[in-house]
Parts: structure tokens; sequence; C-alpha cells
């Protein structure tokens, strides 16, 4: 591998890392109303993290790092970046609607920068069956107007792409209302 390369590569994941810290410390500051409780959703076996949502036909799945319920099993077709919105939007999942498109620094949350190539870059014990693929976020890059910001779950990395681009779609949405319990 060539030196620039790994100078992108290093920078990239040195971006994932602060837009993650960032995250962290944002969602610590601020109260945390979204919780679940543990006698009546499925917790997985070897990760306290995330908590399968027997309630919601178990096709989602609560962070109770960041109180985000995400799709369990993502939708396998692509979009660009404006489908992919419309996608969240109509999203009707476990009874549940209010679904969008996440945030950068939300899908980057997800990210476990110890997880080796080809991933999926997701911390051990996740309940998710997502590609190993580029999957879109709803922030557009300030940069350049016609890009909007995604996550590769190959490698874990944080990137821009244009938003005419077709890649993958994995909805979100806040899980205000469910009671939690601490990690």
């Amino acid at each position: 591998m060539n030196r620039q390369a790994m100078w992108t590569i290093g920078l990239a994941i040195f971006g994932l890392l602060a837009l993650t810290e960032i995250f962290n410390w944002a969602h610590r500051s601020a109260p945390n109303s979204t919780a679940v409780s543990a006698s009546t959703e499925q917790s997985l076996s070897g990760s306290d993290r995330f908590i399968v949502l027997a309630s919601w036909k178990n096709e989602a799945v609560l962070d109770r790092k960041t109180g985000l319920v995400w799709e369990r099993s993502p939708n396998t077709s692509f979009a660009n970046w404006s489908g992919a919105q419309q996608h969240c939007d109509i999203l009707a999942l476990g009874n549940h609607r209010d679904w969008r498109l996440p945030t950068i620094e939300e899908l980057a949350s997800l990210v476990d920068p110890s997880v080796p190539s080809p991933g999926p870059t997701l911390p051990a014990g996740h309940p998710f069956t997502v590609n190993t693929a580029f999957y879109w976020s709803a922030t557009t890059d300030i940069s350049n107007n016609a890009n909007a910001w995604g996550v590769g779950f190959d490698i874990g990395d944080v990137g821009s792409g244009g938003k005419n681009a077709i890649d993958y779609v994995w909805c979100v949405r806040d899980g205000e209302g469910l009671e939690m319990t601490p990690l």
C-alpha cells in the first residue's frame, strides 16, 4: 500500500473516532429519557449494548449506548441520497413509524474500529444483518453540497459521496418512550 493511501486511511480513522467522541459527549451531556425494560425485551447474549425489541416483532434493535432504535435487517436494495431519505420517511417497521436517515455521528457510532476488514465493522455481539458496504447518512458535506456523508462498514471508514450515487440505506429512530435499564 502506498504512503498516500496509508495517510488517507489514517486520517479517515482519526476523523471517525473524533466524530464518535463528539457524538458520545453530546449524548452524555444531554438528559436521556430513552429506555427499554430488560424484562419485556429480548437481550442478546454476549452484548449488553444492543437489545432486540421483541415487542417490535424482533425487527428493531435498541442501542443502549445512544438510545437510538435501528432496523435489525436494513433493506438490501440501493438508493440515491434522496431516495434513501424517502425510504426511511415512509418506513413502517415493527408497527412503528417515524424512521429517518441517521446523521453521520449516529451512523458512525455503530463502528468498532478494532474489527478488521472485510467487516462488518460492528461491535462484537451485534444482532444486525447488514452488508459490508457504504450506507448513507442524512448529513450533507458542507464543503460540497452535492455530496453527503456515509459509513463504509467494510473497513469502518467515514466518507463523502455524490448524492446521485446508489448506496445502501439503514434507518433509525429515536427511542423515546422506551424504558431502559442501566448498562
